[in-house]
């Protein structure tokens, strides 16, 4: 089986075990017969979408993507990625419950806004939490949380988590 995966998933896939495949940004049918990227991204071939915003997703992720290969590994091989990312490894397996409201700006914000255990409302909020590229569209003035987006932050899944976590851990 040829496998073709975004820049962004490519961690995934490597971790995943699989070591003979091809990354292109926008997958096509002639790159491979299975393109491994972002649930949101959409291609015209099979595909096997992934998320990787919070520590959950991220082993999820290697889970399914092992599986499909044929190369399955354990849990235990799993949770020993995580060694060395402190946020990631402390949200792997929680489930935090914080009294902070917020208004989120992103769908793909509000799994991580609700891994950390904020609470989504939409008045009375004590934080606007929005991706980077949407800081022009946010109309609130105070307590604005910018967390960095897919091309303004490394494209490794465990880092981005450390990166994005830290950011909201700050508010707490």
């Amino acid at each position: 089986m040829k496998i073709v995966t975004t820049p962004m998933c490519e961690e995934i896939v490597r971790l995943a075990g699989v070591t003979d495949y091809k990354v292109n940004k926008f997958p096509k049918k002639e790159d491979g017969d299975l393109a491994i990227l972002l649930s949101e991204s959409k291609v015209e071939m099979n595909a096997l979408p992934i998320k990787i915003n919070t520590p959950k997703q991220v082993f999820e992720s290697i889970r399914e993507v092992s599986k499909v290969t044929g190369n399955e590994i354990s849990d235990d091989e799993i949770e020993a990625f995580f060694e060395g990312y402190g946020l990631a490894k402390k949200y792997l397996n929680s489930s935090f419950k914080r009294n902070v409201n917020v208004r989120v700006y992103s769908e793909f914000l509000k799994d991580i806004v609700i891994d950390v255990g904020f609470n989504i409302v939409s008045d009375n909020y004590d934080y606007v939490i929005y991706p980077d590229y949407l800081k022009d569209k946010v109309t609130e003035t105070e307590n604005l949380v910018e967390i960095p987006s897919h091309n303004s932050i490394s494209k490794n899944p465990f880092e981005k988590i450390e990166q994005r976590y830290a950011i909201l851990e700050n508010l707490i």
